[in-house]
Formats: C-alpha cells, structure tokens, sequence
C-alpha cells in the first residue's frame, strides 16, 4: 500500500539565483561528470565520447530556441539529438544545472518534464506522462536527485530535493524531500537521508543503490512476525496479551514501518 503524503510538494523548480550562459551550463555540465563518473578519465575523452553529455548539449540549444518560439528548428534539432545520442529529450522540457546522464541510453524526458539543478539520470530512464490532455502532465525533479537505471516516473508529481528513485522502479505518486523509492509501484523505504554539498555538484549524490532496503522482503518478515504472536497468543500458557501500540501510537507488533496496514495507522 502507497503512503499517503498529507502535504502535496508544488510542481515548481526553484531556478538558480543567475541563470548562467549557455558556455557556461556547458562547463557546468562538463565537470560534473567528473564528480560523479570514476571511469571519466580526460575532458577531450568526455566530450568525444558521452553520449548523455552529447544530449544535454544539444538539449540546452533546442530549449533556447524552444523558448524564443522557433518550434520546428527545436524539434528538429531535438530529434539529430535523439538520432546521435538514443537520448530523447523534448525541446520544451526544463533543465538545470550539473545535469547528468550516466551511459545515456533509452533516457526519454517529457516536455513538460522539470528538472531541478545536481540530478543524475541513468539509463532507460523515462519522465513520462499519464494524460493525453495538454498541460503539465509530466514529473518535477528537485535538486540533488537521483533516479537510478530503468526506473520510471510517470505524472505530473514531484520528487523532493535529494530523493532518490531505486532502478527499475515505477514511481506514480510523490517522493517527500530526502527519500527513497523502490518498487512496482514504488515505495518509501528507510528514513530521510541527510542532503549536504559534496564536490562541485553541491548537493549529495547518493550511488550506493545496492544498499536500499527491500519492501517486498520486509513486508514477508511483517507477516511472519505477526503470525509468531498471533500462535504465541494461542497457546495455553499465554499471557494475559499486551497492547499492540505504545503510548506515541507506534506499532509494536512487527518492524514493518510503513509497510504495515490501515489498521496500525500506516497506510
């Protein structure tokens, strides 16, 4: 069952203070990644060879002319991107900067996608939409998010600064500021991690995606847990049973979090 977000995030990206030039996003876009790819060796070798940095270079000129109302030549240009990169990034979509994309392959972004400043993308990755209506109809990226490989974010719906989205997910409701999803649809797993600057990026780039935890495996150990009291409460020489939540409301029957049901008050 999906968490419930009580307060909805705003489809907004805040914008940079100065909103630099094109030569310099480009300069940006290059030495980011050296933060955030080992196998990054040289510059020339970067941009000889990047088809993710190859992408959002052309993207950053087909959004100019995007933006200055010259809709076929953006198009254009937006698709000798797609035909050289296998990146397909709408004109229309909205980029900040330190944008990266690791292997840049199968990555699609919608037009009204947002994408705030320090966010890695790795492949297959899609900010899709749910709608044929016009509109915003496509996700909002924070700063300092991580989207990891194959994952999907589909709706217009928002991922807070610093979250982070597991590999292969499929994320159809909002990611708080500072968490993690993982799953088919995608879940709030762990705590909120803590978003600090870290190189020249500014924000934390988190890559440890071995480390999420896993929903499905913690929601079985929930049941076993439950079914363990439950045979405990059976038995002739039980005792007298224990309240099921401690004075903060917290559940004290298993260690499911938020994974456990409407019942304890989790879902």
């Amino acid at each position: 069952m999906m968490t419930d977000l009580s307060t909805p995030l705003l489809h907004t990206v805040r914008p940079s203070q100065t909103p630099p030039g094109l030569r310099a996003l480009f300069a940006e876009d290059l030495a980011c990644v050296f933060d955030r790819d080992p196998a990054a060796r040289s510059r020339i070798e970067v941009l000889l060879t990047y088809p993710g940095l190859h992408a959002i270079l052309v993207h950053r000129l087909a959004h100019r002319l995007w933006r200055r109302g010259w809709g076929f030549s953006a198009r254009w240009l937006a698709f000798i991107g797609r035909w050289l990169t296998n990146v397909d990034i709408h004109p229309g979509a909205t980029i900040g900067r330190r944008f990266f994309i690791d292997h840049g392959a199968g990555v699609v972004i919608g037009e009204t996608a947002e994408i705030g400043d320090d966010c890695t993308l790795y492949h297959g990755v899609t900010l899709g939409g749910t709608t044929w209506n016009k509109g915003k109809r496509h996700p909002t990226l924070g700063n300092g998010v991580v989207v990891g490989a194959g994952a999907k974010i589909l709706g217009a719906i928002a991922v807070g600064d610093g979250a982070n989205v597991g590999a292969n997910s499929v994320v159809v409701k909002e990611v708080p500021p500072g968490r993690t999803a993982i799953g088919i649809p995608a879940r709030l797993v762990g705590g909120r991690s803590k978003v600090g600057a870290v190189g020249t990026a500014g924000m934390a780039i988190n890559l440890d995606h071995h480390l999420i935890p896993d929903p499905v495996g913690k929601a079985i150990q929930c049941l076993l847990e439950r079914i363990e009291a439950l045979e405990a409460g059976l038995r002739p020489d039980a005792p007298t049973p224990a309240a099921t939540e401690t004075a903060t409301g917290t559940c004290i029957t298993c260690s499911a979090g938020e994974l456990c049901c409407k019942e304890q008050g989790r879902g």
